[in-house]
């Protein structure tokens, strides 16, 4: 599973952050906004605000995270947007899972976009402990 915690700015622009997750222990962060999944799942509203969520309640383990631009997941699929996907993958509990998908379903039987093209885009990996950014190759 791949969660996109998408932040858009005073001036309209859109940096994503992608935390992936594999089945494993409960997710602590998850568990702590679980009541407001919840809520998400229980409505039929389109939309439903829950909130502000601390970035540092997330606790990400580790600093070290790969950046590109690139667009976004869902039509229709905008530019020039900041990716950051941290490279370590966190653990999620299957009825973890299984709650998101209810609150997120959109009725689809697949969760995918249209191809992008690649538009010669660098991956970059950024590790602190050198203060460096490293080119890793074309996405």
């Amino acid at each position: 599973m791949e969660a996109h915690l998408v932040h858009e700015s005073d001036d309209n622009r859109i940096a994503v952050i992608g935390i992936i997750y594999k089945i494993g222990c409960p997710d602590s962060f998850l568990s702590m906004i679980q009541p407001d999944l919840q809520a998400i799942a229980d409505t039929h509203d389109i939309e439903k605000i829950v909130g502000i969520i601390d970035p540092k309640l997330i606790k990400f383990g580790s600093i070290k995270y790969y950046r590109y631009i690139g667009s976004l997941t869902v039509p229709p699929c905008t530019q020039n947007i900041v990716w950051t996907v941290l490279k370590k993958v966190r653990t999620v509990a299957q009825d973890q899972v299984l709650l998101i998908r209810k609150a997120v379903d959109d009725a689809a039987e697949a969760n995918a976009r249209p191809v992008q093209p690649l538009n010669e885009r660098w991956i970059y990996l950024y590790k602190p402990k050198h203060h460096q950014l490293t080119e890793i190759g074309y996405a």
